[in-house]
This record gives C-alpha cells, structure tokens and sequence, in this order.
C-alpha cells in the first residue's frame, strides 16, 4: 500500500474514533480518489497534455438518531469535519440508521492504465485515418486513462474497497461545406485497450452518409436509433425502474410487477462486474449483484437502497449511490444491459422500406413522463432499405413507453456508452416533423 493510501486509512480510522468521542452512536466515511491523464487533440493537432488528480471524503454520523453529512476535498482536519457533521446533524430529523455490518474485503484492481504516450499514439493514428480520406474535416478529440479508488468504512465494523481503472476516448469530425456544418462524433469507454481504428471507421462510414441533404420523412415513420442515440430512451426506463419512484407514485410501473411493460424483445439487466466499469459494492456498503428486471418484456423487479428497499418491503438491492460526494445515498441503476440481438447496424437499415436514422441528438431525455420531443443534429433517411443522404432541421416526438412497446427489432452493434450497454433499435409510433 502506498504512502498516500496510508494515510488516506488512518484518517478514515480518525474520523470514526473523533465521531464517538464526540456523542455519535454511528458514523461511515466514504473516501474518492481519482487520477486521470487526459490527452487533448485540435484541429487535427495535438494540443494538450494533462494530469489531474482529486480526493475527496465524506463524513457521515448519526447522533441523537439525526444525520449530518459534512464533505472535504484536499488534506482535511480530522476534528474540524467531525464538529461540522455534528452540527449539521442537530438540524435535522431522527432517521433508522442504514449500515453495512462487519466486513472486510479489498476487492482485486480492475483495469489497466496505459501510457500517455500510447494515448498520443492511438489519437494520431485515428485523425490520420480520417483526414486520408477527408482532408478538409477538421477533428478535435480527446483520450483518457482515469483510476479511481473507493473506500468505504463505518462504525459497524464494514471497510472494503477497490481501484477501477478506464479508458475512454471522443472523436468530433467537423465538416463545412459552404454554408452547410457538419459534426460527426463517437467514441468509446473501454478496458485496457482502445480501438482508433475502428472508432475512424465508425466516422468515416457517416461521413459516407452525409454526402448529400436530403428532404426528411414526415408523419408516424418506423425509426432507427443508433446505439450512441439510444441512451435516451433508456434514461427514462431507468427512472421508471427506481424504487423510489415507485414509493412517490411517479413511476407508470408502480403497480406492473410480474405484468408486461415492453415488446417481448426486450431484456434488460445490471451487471456490475462486466464493462469498462466495475463496481463490486453499492455506496452503502451492499455487494452488487447481477439482477434482471425486464425479462422478454416482463417487469420482474424495482432497483433499491437500504432505505427504500425497507419502505417497499423488498430489500436492498445493492443500487445505493450517492449523485455526488455530498449527497445522501439514493436508488441508482449501474451497468445497464439490453440483451442485443444479431443483426448488424447495416442489415437492420435494410429491413426498413422507409424511415429515419437517427444517430445524434439536441437536448435532453424525456424524463419519467416518457414524453419527448428532441431535434436530430444527425440523422438520416432510409429508402428502400439504403440511406439516401441526411436530413436537417428534423425533430422526432413521442413517448418512450408506447414506443418500446413498439419495438421493432433490437440490433447486434451493443457497445458501451458510459455503463450503459445498448444495440441500436427499430421502433414505431413517433412522429418526425421537418423542412424539405
């Protein structure tokens, strides 16, 4: 163990003893590290080299039954912190105290880190490949090796922790064409090795598609999201599937346990080990686990914490996380699958007499209501089963739900986007508006 993970320990061990010694029946410490070294590209050129480090801990106690959560970043005194949480704590109201129970368990490194100068190397060789083909396209990227450690400890005996290790890349191909811009992006988040060439490929095959404008398809169309597109249907799937809520009353599968909520397709599960990220324990200390809670379309379980596991009489299913360092532990789903199916972006563009691709998009999800309207920043038209060009000024509008209820049919080209695991998909009952 290093120097730095000592001292990180034995200001974990401080801060519970100060907390007893200050009236706290309880108390966890959740401590964060992260070390990046992100490599930065701009027109075509390599720009920027950086590293960047950050840590951060967080003090939660319990005195009186009442919680109080203070955060520190960068070196910390112990004692000040603990003042601080305690005094929070008196401004708030009793609560059931949610701890792990004794465990001790240092969970093997994941990933590998990889030199810059490889990450220089990878950038290169993908901007070369590009501008080969399309001299007059300007990119702009950036690639990144990120190692984060998390600890967590408490008073009830729990300190288990793990370093995770990612690599990721963005790639950003710019296009003007007289008074026409184009932006084509993609990227990858991945284990121990990134591919350039195949995210240059992935560019280049747009590239192909936006050789011409062409006048979008009008009315209720089947509709192609790409994978990278997809995310947004499935962050309000995500939020349907949260426990808490289903206790607030605002999910529409409050009451669909056990009932069909998608087409027959569609499987979807958490699989925290797998990705290019890993997470062997929740923020609370639980140990993750493989759960599916759409199964051929079939709702077979909400995702929980401690607490709003207890309140829906379920338990927790190891899904607490904090948003932030300074939060509360809340319900959050982590590598998320959809169970793809075989067919390649290209032979699911060949099923579709007529349609509409879309592959990026200007705005934000749905939210829980599934209801959305969004504009296409890239899409194109299918007709008879081939793109024929891209279409601007189009926007698609619809309702998450009806529309998975709708599905198509799920592709084979499931890649990562964040810890999401997603293959494009084919579905109906939206409708795209656009000018010709």
């Amino acid at each position: 163990m290093s120097s730095d993970n000592l001292q990180q320990a034995a200001l974990a061990e401080q801060l519970l003893d100060l907390a007893a010694r200050s009236g706290a029946e309880a108390a966890e410490v959740f401590q964060s590290q992260s070390l990046a070294h992100p490599v930065f590209f701009e027109a075509n050129r390599l720009k920027q080299l950086e590293s960047s480090q950050s840590e951060g801990i967080a003090l939660r106690v319990w005195k009186d039954g009442r919680p109080g959560l203070a955060v520190a970043y960068g070196p910390v005194e112990a004692q000040v912190l603990v003042d601080r949480a305690i005094a929070l704590s008196s401004l708030n109201e009793p609560e059931t105290i949610e701890l792990s129970l004794n465990s001790n368990h240092d969970y093997p490194d994941v990933g590998q880190a990889i030199p810059v100068e490889t990450l220089v190397e990878w950038g290169r060789e993908a901007i070369a490949l590009i501008r080969e083909a399309y001299p007059e396209v300007l990119c702009i990227a950036e690639w990144e090796c990120e190692a984060e450690v998390t600890r967590l400890v408490n008073s009830h005996g729990l300190d288990c922790g793990y370093t995770d290790t990612t690599l990721s890349c963005y790639l950003s191909a710019e296009w003007v064409r007289g008074e026409d811009f184009l932006s084509v992006a993609d990227g990858q988040t991945q284990r121990n090795s990134l591919d350039p060439i195949a995210l240059a490929q992935q560019i280049l095959q747009r590239l192909e598609w936006t050789q011409q404008n062409v006048a979008p398809p009008v009315g209720r169309v089947p509709v192609l999201f790409t994978a990278k597109a997809a995310d947004m249907l499935w962050g309000t799937v995500q939020a349907a599937l949260n426990g808490k809520q289903v206790i607030e009353r605002a999910s529409p599968w409050s009451d669909r346990l056990g009932e069909p909520v998608t087409s027959t397709d569609l499987t979807l599960s958490q699989q925290p080990a797998d990705g290019p990220f890993s997470c062997p324990f929740d923020d609370e200390g639980t140990p993750t686990q493989p759960i599916t809670f759409i199964k051929d379309g079939i709702l077979q379980l909400f995702y929980t914490d401690r607490t709003i596991g207890r309140l829906l009489g379920s338990g927790t299913t190891g899904n607490g996380f904090r948003p932030g360092l300074g939060s509360y532990p809340t319900p959050g789903l982590f590598n998320m699958l959809i169970q793809p199916q075989f067919k390649p972006l290209e032979d699911l563009i060949a099923t579709l007499e007529h349609g509409l691709v879309v592959d990026q998009m200007l705005g934000g999800g749905a939210g829980i209501s599934g209801e959305f309207s969004v504009n296409v920043d890239l899409g194109y038209r299918v007709h008879k089963g081939e793109i024929v060009g891209r279409v601007k000024d189009t926007m698609v509008a619809g309702n998450v739900y009806t529309a998975l209820k709708n599905l198509v049919e799920l592709g084979g080209d499931a890649e990562w986007n964040g810890s999401c695991y997603t293959p494009s998909l084919i579905v109906e009952g939206l409708s795209t508006t656009g000018r010709s």
